[in-house]
């Protein structure tokens, strides 16, 4: 006997059965939902998850520094998380395809991500207790993975609550990305131009979570009306924005041991905050909880012995302009790295020209503001140093080079072909000066080591000063021999560090080749081979922060 066939009339009634009842099930599961409200839906959840990703790295900042480790963890927990939530969203909508199950997760992550602000300082000094790897990494999970993965559920439950038919599967996934991703483009262009910038880590989350929170309730309000569920929904939202503002409110008004903060704000590259010591009448300036600059206020001196030793090296081991300064033309500095400028208004009180190149234009009106900077009497250029390099024509005396991010210098311009460009720009017995922070301890002076490797592979000459606190001052130029001529009147110098000025110049160190690599832009591995030096300073430095 044959295979048993379907006529073409009863298959054409068997498929438009099924077409049928597919159609009738996604219609019971949308309701009265318009599709541009999904459509909406899609893109505030894409959207969401890009500023949650962005932000999270900045509110770990802080405590974990800004290396890769610290993105490779977000990044890594952000991935894991729309997988698990792509795969949820799949098995929930299987079982049930009405919308208001994808709103009450929207609500859940709003909430979530208001709770991420008051917690976040408590699990960030709990996971510094382990290596940052693994530190970063569940301090990102434990914030973070929930809500992200709760967002990533809209993908896949609007799929199939607006797909109509198999044949439309296509179409209706590739609008559906296009929207999420287009919604994701507006997140990071927010996050990055406008909320970063301008408003407070702590803020930003918390209104995120509200507009989700916003979402969820014109759904609840419009489309999904009950009398319970709306109050299910009043009592989450008032819940999450009452922890998250609370959060705000203790993040600002925060006390310190011994110290008085006068200023908090948040900027493109970290949380910028000035702190006064009554006891000692000192001013701190802090980039991510790190002590980048210390200031009397009263006799208008820096109290950090790194001030002193980029001004007092560069005139100590330059030619002409230092040790003949009646003779000499006028000296041409550049500073790249500002910071609060009290290096660059040194020179230019001695009658010097000079450029500043600062990548942060958020620290320039707060060191007005403290630490006496005038910016009129400095030509300053705010963007990238090597950028700066690679398009100035002018030829400078000395070139110092200050520029950190947290607790290390920038990668970028730490290797062979950005010294090149430096060295490109100097005048003949021109200087390079650099302020470092690395360990002098065999086995943990790599990056040290490599610098010096890198910098005897462009200059003829090298010099290096420490007194083992940390600071590393390298002394680079194309004389023959670098010789330390009689250093500037210490007087000028605070009380507090004369006596450690006094001692790094007459401390002269070198460090074992070996022990480093020349560092170049295609290889420079620093972060991960003086890791444990930064986790160590910046768990350090950051407990010492820690509110009261």
């Amino acid at each position: 006997m044959g295979k048993r066939k379907f006529a073409p009339t009863r298959l054409n009634r068997y498929n438009h059965l099924v077409r049928n009842q597919f159609i009738s099930s996604t219609q019971a599961s949308a309701g009265a939902t318009p599709r541009w409200f999904l459509y909406v839906t899609a893109a505030v959840a894409g959207a969401a998850v890009m500023i949650v990703e962005i932000l999270g790295a900045k509110m770990l900042s802080p405590y974990f520094g800004t290396s890769h480790f610290v993105w490779t963890a977000q990044i890594g927990v952000t991935l894991v998380s729309l997988a698990s939530g792509y795969y949820l969203g799949g098995w929930l909508v299987d079982r049930s395809p009405r919308p208001g199950r994808l709103y009450a997760c929207l609500l859940v992550a709003a909430m979530y991500l208001c709770f991420t602000v008051p917690i976040c300082a408590a699990v960030a000094y709990r996971c510094l207790e382990w290596r940052l790897a693994v530190g970063s990494i569940f301090a990102a999970a434990v914030l973070f993975f929930i809500p992200l993965t709760l967002l990533a559920i809209t993908g896949p439950f609007l799929v199939r609550i607006l797909t109509s038919s198999v044949a439309g599967v296509g179409g209706q996934v590739g609008r559906l990305s296009a929207i999420s991703t287009l919604g994701s483009v507006v997140g990071t262009g927010l996050i990055g131009y406008l909320f970063v910038p301008l408003m407070p880590n702590s803020v930003t989350m918390v209104g995120t979570a509200a507009a989700l929170m916003l979402l969820v309730a014109v759904y609840f309000g419009v489309w999904g009306r009950k009398s319970s569920v709306l109050t299910a929904v009043a009592v989450g939202s008032l819940l999450g924005l009452a922890l998250g503002i609370g959060g705000i409110r203790n993040e600002k008004f925060a006390r310190y041991a011994h110290l008085e903060e006068l200023q908090r704000h948040n900027s493109p590259f970290g949380l910028l905050q000035v702190m006064k010591d009554e006891d000692m009448d000192r001013l701190f300036y802090l980039n991510d909880f790190l002590t980048q600059n210390t200031y009397d206020p009263v006799l208008k001196k820096s109290v950090s012995l790194f001030t002193y030793m980029l001004h007092g090296l560069a005139r100590s081991y330059g030619l002409g302009w230092a040790t003949n300064s009646q003779a000499a033309a006028v000296p041409d500095i550049l500073c790249i790295g500002m910071g609060v400028g009290i290096v660059p208004m040194q020179f230019a009180r001695e009658g010097a020209r000079v450029d500043v190149v600062e990548i942060n234009p958020a620290v320039v009106p707060l060191a007005v503001r403290y630490f006496d900077l005038q910016p009129d009497r400095l030509n300053l250029t705010i963007g990238d140093g090597r950028h700066f390099l690679n398009r100035t024509p002018k030829k400078y005396d000395a070139v110092i080079l200050d520029a950190f991010l947290g607790d290390s210098s920038p990668s970028h311009l730490m290797t062979r072909e950005a010294f090149s460009a430096i060295r490109r720009v100097l005048k003949p017995g021109g200087v390079l000066v650099i302020n470092s922070f690395g360990e002098q301890i065999p086995g943990r002076d790599f990056f040290c080591a490599s610098l010096e490797r890198t910098l005897h592979s462009v200059f003829a000459s090298l010099r290096a000063h420490a007194t083992g606190n940390g600071n590393v001052f390298f002394v680079a130029s194309d004389q023959p021999e670098l010789i330390l001529h009689p250093p500037p009147d210490l007087d000028d110098v605070h009380p507090f560090c004369r006596g450690l000025v006094t001692a790094a110049y007459q401390s002269q160190v070198n460090f074992q080749a070996e022990h480093g690599q020349i560092l170049t832009d295609d290889y420079n591995p620093v972060d991960y081979y003086d890791a444990a030096n930064r986790e160590q300073l910046r768990r350090l430095l950051a407990s010492r922060m820690r509110a009261e």
